[in-house]
């Protein structure tokens, strides 16, 4: 098959987070959307939780009003998020698992099993004109859920691989790089659009980026700890130079 260009979605709830350490406006997400997207973000990705606990529902009318690119709205699918949406328009909603109690999101969304929630959610947002995305564990039959469910993109959940890559476990990357090439052969069979994430740096995402079904990653958390050290900018530099030398 044609390989495609590979896409990169960098996510700002990171500078929330540190913004909202101190409670006031700085940094600002929305001045670390637009140094990603000149630095080569193809897209920004943004979560809203139910807690607030990093991005607010300002930043995402912020967001939404300031880009030029598209804007991936992640969210919890409830029907509070499902209002905000449709009000706000976003390119895509990527609907994921949330419990409050979690420092980040683990694991993917339960679409066969919440099947008869998620139905009518996905419903209306496509009805709106938003793009879905439902971010789940890298399976086959998880692949068939989606389509069944009328998804037209899936985002697979990269944590498993990106944890067996910091521990050195050979054979448990072994394992989870299998389950993603699987899951994304299969998705993309069934005519669903692939993108992948959590977890990813620079030091992981190469085989993440070389399989040719992924058309997206969307990347955050590490983006944002390494500016810390090099710059937003170059970071984001980095990441895209590792995922387009894995592509190539």
């Amino acid at each position: 098959m044609t390989v495609s260009q590979l896409r990169l979605g960098v996510n700002v709830d990171h500078v929330a987070t540190v913004r909202n350490a101190r409670g006031g406006a700085y940094p600002d997400p929305v001045r670390a959307a637009r140094l990603a997207v000149e630095a080569g973000a193809d897209g920004i990705t943004a979560h809203l939780r139910e807690d607030r606990r990093h991005i607010r529902d300002a930043d995402i009318a912020a967001l939404k009003a300031n880009l030029t690119v598209p804007l991936n709205f992640e969210m919890g699918a409830t029907d509070e998020m499902i209002a905000i949406a449709i009000a706000t328009e976003p390119h895509a909603a990527c609907l994921v698992p949330e419990k409050r109690e979690e420092r980040t999101t683990e694991g993917g969304l339960d679409i066969v099993g919440g099947r008869d929630h998620l139905a009518p959610r996905i419903r209306a947002l496509a009805e709106a004109g938003i793009r879905v995305s439902l971010f789940v564990e890298p399976e086959p039959e998880v692949m068939e859920a989606a389509r069944a469910l009328g998804a037209p993109v899936v985002e697979l959940h990269t944590g498993s691989y990106c944890e067996a890559a910091m521990a050195g476990d050979a054979a448990a990357v072994a394992h989870e790089l299998a389950r993603l090439r699987r899951a994304a052969a299969h998705g993309a069979g069934l005519g669903l659009e692939i993108h992948a994430g959590h977890g990813l740096t620079t030091d992981s995402v190469g085989p993440v980026a070389a399989i040719p079904q992924i058309r997206e990653l969307n990347i955050g958390h590490a983006l944002i700890a390494d500016a810390i050290f090099v710059g937003l900018a170059q970071a984001i530099r980095d990441m895209r130079a590792a995922m387009d030398g894995a592509r190539g």
